[in-house]
């Protein structure tokens, strides 16, 4: 790793039809000199499918989550046109805030507000859309900006369930 470079351990929550996506955003990081340890599953088509057909055990998945989001410091959730009805995504923003661990959402190009996951307006700590620099800052928790539209454009920051604005 050149001695620029700084590394940075994620774990990216996403729909795996969202694949390319992650590779995307982890090119764009690359570029912006960050070395980007993605610790979340990209299953190759034949393992896709035993996910799809049930083969592998729920308790066996969730463990190996659980221990990819301890890994990172930072879990960002790549949010593409159907991840807001992921129930694992979902599941992972939940887990990723049981751990205390800051959570991102990224909006992928084409994404739309309607697409951020539940658990991400109750658990998300920043919300960006698909800028390297504010995906940056989002990550090291230097953005200090209000949450973002996927246009950019300033967007208010959820109200978790049962609390207040005042």
């Amino acid at each position: 790793m050149p001695a620029d470079m700084k590394r940075r351990h994620v774990f990216i929550s996403h729909h795996h039809k969202d694949d390319a996506h992650v590779t995307k955003l982890t090119n764009l990081l690359q570029r912006a000199g960050y070395d980007i340890r993605n610790s979340s599953i990209r299953a190759k088509p034949a393992n896709q499918a035993r996910l799809d057909q049930g083969l592998v055990k729920e308790r066996t998945l969730k463990r190996l989550l659980r221990m990819k989001i301890s890994w990172a410091s930072t879990t960002v959730v790549l949010i593409g046109k159907k991840t807001h009805s992921r129930p694992w995504v979902n599941w992972e923003i939940e887990q990723a805030s049981m751990q205390g661990k800051r959570i991102v959402g990224v909006f992928a190009r084409g994404a739309s507000e309607e697409n951020v996951p539940p658990a991400f307006n109750k658990y998300g700590a920043d919300l960006v859309n698909w800028n390297t620099d504010s995906i940056v800052g989002a990550i090291d928790g230097t953005r200090g900006g209000p949450f973002l539209g996927p246009d950019g454009s300033p967007r208010a920051a959820p109200t978790a369930p049962g609390t207040t604005d005042c």
